[in-house]
């Protein structure tokens, strides 16, 4: 029996590693004599970047930038192995968890950090940059990143505008005269974990927002803000990206990234799975596991368990997905996307405090309760075989 173990970061809990290794942990002590393959992946957020430097014996760098509220951070980001190739993770600079809960405001919050990270990629000599778009605090379109890269943000009087999302309300017209020319010279590529469009029901402001600090006036209001700067971009910079799918990521990063830097917008996952070499491991094995730390309708635009589930299916692979928690229907919904079972990771009822404390243990306990029934399957199978 050969298992790959591919699952995401239980975000708030524990990194994909330390996942892959818990859920082998009790798979082999249920089942010592499996070959198991933990392959830690991640969908374009928290991660990213260490599955792919690991993966290409690349190194992490260090660099101080703005944060989303302004102050200073030190944010990581990635070099591959290639020595040419950076992989930034924005959340790095410009995270939710960056933000206290109380200070969270995306109506202010600013990308500039994440344009700073890729100054110093650029002054490194990188000239391939990976932009992992996942966990924004911000709400701003990429117009912080932009300023940061040397774009202007006017308004009416010819003033730079403000940070924030709200600010681009007050936008009346774009001078990119000033972008750092390096820029143009670099391929920029989008690691984007979801697939929604700039505005509207679906768009950054009204799905995200909420979740970064925005009751529902300001959802309405930084929406309206994002579809004016999506048009002054379309006149100003001659790129269309209101309903481009994965514009909204990150609260419109993934707009500002292609109108500003020319980036072509990716599943993170999917740059991610050819990075760690997945789909090779994925054809050598009996079963695939994956998981997330919550499985609900987001999971099947553009997350990383759904991306392991295509790949599995190309080969014919069963493949289950584990998470710390499960949204009602979750199951059926997972089910038409290639993910033949879903467990929690929880055996009963447990809060989502104590399931983020003690995931480590459940996560063993769930890999241990797995190997078990796989292995009273196979043994059925060989009581079959045995009678014919």
């Amino acid at each position: 029996m050969r298992v790959v173990i591919a699952p995401d970061s239980f975000k708030g809990s524990l990194p994909a590693d330390a996942v892959a290794e818990a859920l082998a942990q009790g798979w082999l002590s249920a089942w010592p004599e499996t070959l198991v393959d933990g392959v830690p992946i991640a969908d374009g957020g928290e991660g990213t970047v260490d599955a792919m430097v690991r993966a290409t014996g690349g190194r992490i760098v260090l660099s101080q930038v703005t944060g989303p509220l302004g102050y200073t951070v030190q944010a990581r980001f990635g070099v591959l192995g290639d020595g040419k190739t950076a992989v930034i993770e924005m959340a790095e600079a410009s995270g939710l968890s960056l933000v206290p809960p109380k200070a969270r405001n995306p109506a202010r919050a600013t990308t500039r950090g994440t344009g700073e990270l890729i100054l110093a990629a650029l002054n490194l000599g990188c000239r391939r940059i990976i932009v992992g778009i996942g966990g924004s605090a911000t709400n701003d379109g990429g117009a912080g990143m932009a300023q940061a890269l040397g774009v202007s943000l006017l308004d009416a009087s010819g003033r730079e505008i403000p940070p924030g999302g709200l600010a681009l309300a007050r936008l009346d017209r774009i001078d990119v005269k000033g972008l750092d020319p390096r820029v143009r010279e670099a391929e920029f590529v989008v690691a984007a974990d979801v697939d929604n469009p700039l505005c509207g029901p679906d768009g950054a402001s009204r799905v995200f927002g909420p979740q970064k600090g925005a009751g529902p006036d300001l959802v309405e209001q930084l929406d309206r803000a994002l579809a004016h700067y999506g048009d002054v971009i379309r006149r100003d910079v001659g790129v269309d990206v209101v309903d481009m799918p994965g514009a909204g990521a990150a609260g419109g990063l993934g707009a500002g990234l292609v109108a500003f830097c020319g980036a072509v917008l990716r599943p993170g996952a999917e740059i991610v799975l050819e990075a760690v070499g997945l789909e090779s491991r994925v054809r050598a094995a009996d079963l695939v596991i994956t998981g997330e730390g919550r499985l609900d309708g987001q999971s099947v635009r553009g997350k990383a368990p759904l991306a392991v589930a295509r790949l599995a299916k190309r080969y014919g692979k069963p493949v289950v997905a584990v998470g710390g928690s499960i949204a009602p229907g979750a199951d059926e919904l997972l089910a038409e996307h290639g993910i033949d079972a879903v467990m929690a990771i929880a055996p009963g009822p447990i809060s989502l405090e104590a399931a983020m404390a003690e995931a480590e243990r459940l996560l063993r306990d769930c890999g241990r309760r797995l190997a078990a029934l796989v292995r009273i399957g196979a043994h059925i199978d060989d009581l079959r075989e045995e009678s014919q």
